[in-house]
Parts: C-alpha cells; structure tokens; sequence
C-alpha cells in the first residue's frame, strides 16, 4: 500500500485529515497515533451522550484498516451489530458532527444511510449482516460490478444467531466478492456462551496456529505487499495458510468460505495484509479477527458487559452519572428471584442480556436454573416452550425490540402447543436514543394475535409485582408482563392496585381517558392540573391490557367522549381493540386515539414522549382543547 507521511503539527492528526481520503496516506506509526486519538474521542463523547463504548474501543484498527484497504462508499461496509460504527462514522466526514451522537438532530448511534452514503445499510438488530452483504454483493455482480466488495463485520455474539448461519449457507456457495470479518472479543453483551464460543476459543488458543501465524508472517515480511505480488504470495502459502485451519476444514470451509485467521484485532500491518489477501481470491472469504473489548480505557476493559451500553459517565473514575440499579429490570430480577426461592421450578431465560434484563440476581443465586443462550431469541422461546412442557415455570426476559424475532415461535410452539411461557418484555414503549432500531412500541400489535396470550402493563414497582406473581401462577399459556426502560417515578394513587383495571370517577363529567404502563402516570400528572382549573374528566387505567375486560368496556360505554392514550402502535394496538369493542356495543359517542404511528429517530425519551403526544404537558393541552371544544359546543346550542 502507498503510504505518504502526513506533516506533524500541534494540533492532533485527526483533525488535520481529510477524510476519509488522507488515511490511506497514512504510515504505520501515524495509524497507532490515529487510533489513540480516536479512543481519546470515544470516551469523551460516549461520557457525556451515553452509547455502545466497549465494541466501539475494541473495533478501531480494524475499522481503519478496512478503509485503508477498501474504496467505500463504492466497496459496501455492513456493521453487525450496527452499534460497533462509532470509528466508521469518525472516518467518514462526520467527525465534527459527533459530538451529537445519539442526540436529537445528531447522528444516530447505528449506520443509517439516509445520514450517509457509507452506511450501506440499517442495522441495529443482531446476526443479519451476513445476509446483508450477501444480497448487496449478487447486486453488484448483477449490475456488473466485479471490481468492488461487499464486507459485513460481525461480532461473535452474533455468530449465535441462526440467522448468521442461513446467510453463509447461501453466501459460501457464490462466487462473489464477499468478505465476512470475524471480530471475534469473546463477548455478545453479556459473556458468550455455547458450543460456538468454545470452537473459537479452541482456534485462538491452538499451538498449531501460533506455529503457522509465525510461518506466514516470515513468508509475508519477505514479500510486498502492494498489487499481482500478494496474488503470488497467496497462491504460494496456500497450503501454510491451511496449516492455521488446525490441520483440517473449518466449519467456515464448510461453509464454502476461503477461513484466513486469527488475526490480532488490533495489530494495524497484520489487519491490513489479511485484508490484502481477502480480496485477492475474489470469492467469499471469512476473515477472523481477535479484539478487546473496552480496548484502550481500562474500566472498559475490566467491565466490558457494563460499557457495552452505558448511560453519562465520569472518565476519571468510569462510574455513570445515573445509576442503572433502580430500574424496572432490577425490580423484576429480584422479585424473580424472590419467587424462586419458594418454587424450584421456576426458570428464567436471557438471549445474551444477563445485565440489562436484571437476570445477574437470578444467575448469582439460582446458576442452575438460569439459561443464557446466546443472541438467540427464537430458540429461546421455544427452548422455554420445552423446560414448561417437562414440567418447569420458564420466565424469559427480553427486550422488547428484540422479541420481534421469536413470534412464530411464540405463535407455534408455545400458544399452538399450549405451553405456559411467562414474558418479561424489558424496554416497552420508546427506548431514547437507540432510537428506531430499539423502541418496544409494536409487541402489543403482534402479541395480541397470537391466541390465548394475556397481557400485563404494570404502570409502578408494585404493580409489576403484582403482575409477575399472576402471569406465573393465575395464567395458562403465554402470560407477558412489558414494562418500560428507566426507573418507576410515579405519583398517582396506589391504594387500590390490582391485575385488572382502576376507574377513577370524580365530580360528574362525560369525558374519560383511559391508558395504561408509564403513560398513565403522565395522564394522572395532566388530570389533577386540570381540575385546579374546573376541568374534570375520569381515568381508566388498564393494567391487563389483553384480552380486553368487559367491564373496563362497559365502564367506557357510559361516557360520550373517550380518549385512550398508548404508547404502542397505533395500528393493532390496545386503542384499536378498545374502539372495536365499543363499536360493537353500539357505542354513540366520540371515540379517539393517540398513539405513534411512525418510527421515532433517537431523542432522550422525554422529547419522544412528548412527540406522541403522551407527556404531561401534551395530555394537559389536550383536555384544554376537549373542554374549549365542549364549552363551544354549550354557547353554540345556547
């Protein structure tokens, strides 16, 4: 590769680069400053937006590297997860930008092509990068472009995916321009589990490989590394190369890729040879690239699970402005806890989010009935299905956003088979500033549709109690419990707090809001401020959502104007079904809802709140404009 030397001055290399065309420009030695650099600019902002700090530290070389090697926007770069795109984002023109990282108006967190033409794709979720590249390469073989790459990064964790596999079983049989990098840190979110993450492990750690890593770099050191002469070495060291493979096919070969690897993550010259080398072949490659997580900022480094996502933090010391222990997630882990301390059949179930979902209690207390299998949420629910069908009460926690991919498995193998399977559903409702990608907002749509599920929205810590003791012991069948990010603030009254419903009736009024989870609290705010003004309306507060109760309709058929406020789709969600119900009672009033009916981008989740129109301060205007409207409506008739 052609290196020029980039003039030193005061101010840091970074910013005196155009890039990202300068960093092929670079020289080695100004690549580990870069790097630094970068790392310095990780911790600093991620210390004052929040994000994904660990994956992002452990991916700078490799991220440079790629674009040392490649020629994106036109070679096609896929992040799986997309969280892992900090360094990509730096080196591609918006360096100045990210400051605003995860903020409204900002950059988003994950690749977003509408932001730039060098996030080739969306991607927020796990394990579909594989599939990714391999659709974008056939499309450009397809156009006629034989030249350039499509290269999909995938972290380990995805690699427990089914997903990842499905992809390399159609894209090892092309013969396109298709290079997966392994970057295998030994972690998901939570550590990495299974069959999967020992194959690796027994890859890395093999004497054989250490002999061969040396044999290729003597015959590499020998030799350039620029044009046809890394298509001799190649073509020479093709049997040295298979010596790596532990004397015998990878499953990559297996697989139909060409396996090239480990590789040192962050060994810049190594990177870039191997790259060097992918491309030569012109077929489908796997590239496998060993890093640290938390790379370069030692807190990260100790504790890579607790900076995989984390919230403000102070750099000196590593610890979060806000501390994640009081939270939904928490008080459910300890309640769980709690439960299976008095039934040993109680189980619970993590798809690689030991922390996140509050399951660390049961996994330090219960370690043989808790199960993480990995970024695995299909097998998951039907892995819980199996434990309820021999006679366990399997709880599987999940975020919301992720539960997506399970349904037919919900639909099939545990509603079908008539499997009790209880949900916790983290994450429900907006999420910040994840963003799109991450929002709980649609599994009351599709849950809903599956037959004999029963739904649960706690609206406080005491109800989601309450919640889980019934979804475990009163319930058959699939039995969910969703409850929101962040911690329990409410205010409203919890003297009478119960599974079903709460009708709040005050001085007589026509007009009734219903709602349900957090935004309830919001609209209790927003009611008392009305009535110091002598706008009186009542509340109804569900808190089984699904099947609906027939008295909480009825209770609605009284009034002549109904606004049910929820954060959930607005199509298939609980407002739907409530208006159904009441057209089919014969209900004369107004009925209307609000609800969101398109993605969200990143925002804190105040902002997003109030977006939807579901803040305290949103619901209050809205009863000032139902009682203006009301009191037009009187004159008009007097």
């Amino acid at each position: 590769m052609e290196q020029k030397h980039i003039q030193d001055s005061d101010g840091s290399l970074l910013s005196q680069l155009n890039l990202p065309q300068d960093l092929k420009k670079l020289t080695l030695e100004q690549c580990d400053t870069l790097c630094q650099e970068i790392r310095s600019l990780l911790v600093e902002t991620v210390s004052k937006t929040g994000g994904h700090l660990a994956s992002n530290l452990g991916s700078v070389e490799l991220t440079l590297a790629m674009h040392r090697v490649f020629h994106a926007p036109e070679d096609k770069f896929v992040w799986d997860v997309g969280h892992q795109c900090y360094t990509h984002k730096i080196l591609t023109g918006r360096m100045e930008e990210f400051s605003t990282l995860r903020q409204e108006n900002g950059i988003s967190g994950f690749p977003k092509p509408k932001e730039s033409p060098y996030d080739s794709f969306i991607s927020g979720h796990s394990s579909t990068a594989i599939s990714i590249a391999c659709g974008l390469a056939e499309g450009m073989k397809l156009q006629g472009d034989r030249e350039h790459f499509a290269v999909a990064v995938v972290g380990d964790g995805a690699m427990t995916g089914g997903l990842s596999y499905e992809g390399m079983n159609n894209a090892g049989k092309s013969r396109n321009n298709l290079i997966v990098i392994l970057n295998d840190n030994d972690m998901s979110i939570s550590h990495n589990v299974g069959a999967l993450a020992r194959y690796l492990s027994s890859m890395r750690s093999s004497e054989s490989y250490v002999r061969t890593k040396k044999a290729v770099e003597r015959r590499l050191n020998r030799t350039a590394v620029i044009g046809p002469s890394v298509a001799k070495v190649i073509k020479n060291s093709k049997s040295v190369v298979r010596e790596a493979l532990l004397h015998s096919a990878t499953m990559f070969e297996d697989f139909g890729f060409v396996y090239l690897g480990p590789v040192d993550g962050h060994d810049q010259a190594a990177l870039e040879e191997v790259l060097l080398a992918a491309k030569e072949y012109h077929r489908p490659v796997f590239v496998h690239v060993h890093t640290v997580k938390g790379k370069g900022y030692g807190p990260a480094e100790e504790n890579p699970g607790e900076y995989h996502g984390i919230s403000k933090f102070d750099i000196e010391t590593g610890n979060p402005e806000v501390s994640g222990t009081d939270s939904y997630s928490d008080v459910f882990g300890k309640e769980l806890v709690h439960l299976a301390q008095q039934d040993v059949r109680i189980c619970a179930i993590t798809a690689a989010m030991e922390h996140g979902t509050g399951l660390h209690h049961f996994a330090r207390k219960y370690p043989n009935r808790y199960y993480d299998v990995g970024i695995a949420e299909q097998h998951a629910v039907t892995y819980s299905a199996a434990l309820a069908a021999a006679g366990q009460l399997p709880v599987f926690a999940v975020y919301s956003s992720f539960l997506q991919r399970g349904y037919d498995q919900l639909m099939h193998d545990v509603a079908l088979s008539g499997q009790h399977v209880v949900l916790g559903i983290d994450r429900a409702g907006v999420v910040g500033e994840d963003g799109e990608t991450h929002h709980g907002l649609y599994d009351v749509s599709y849950l809903s549709t599956v037959p004999g599920a029963v739904i649960y929205a706690p609206a406080c810590y005491d109800e989601l109690r309450l919640c889980l003791r019934r979804a475990l012991y009163r319930d058959h069948g699939l039995a969910c419990v969703r409850y929101p990010r962040g911690a329990d603030h409410s205010v409203f009254d919890k003297t009478a707090l119960n599974t079903e419903y709460t009708h709040v009736s005050g001085a007589k009024t026509d007009v009734l809001y219903v709602s349900y989870g957090r935004v309830y609290d919001a609209l209790y705010r927003a009611s008392s401020r009305a009535r110091e003004q002598g706008m009186n309306c009542d509340l109804l507060k569900l808190t089984r959502i699904f099947p609906l109760s027939d008295m909480a309709v009825e209770i609605a058929m009284s009034y002549r104007q109904v606004i049910f406020l929820e954060e959930a789709y607005y199509y298939g969600g609980i407002s739907q079904l409530m208006g159904d119900a009441l057209l089919e009672r014969g209900f004369t009033g107004k009925y209307r809802r609000i609800a969101p009916k398109a993605y969200l981008p990143q925002a804190s989740m105040e902002s997003q709140m109030e977006q939807m129109h579901l803040s305290e301060h949103a619901i209050f205007q809205d009863m000032q404009q139902v009682f203006q409207e009301k009191k037009d409506v009187h004159h008009a008739e007097a």
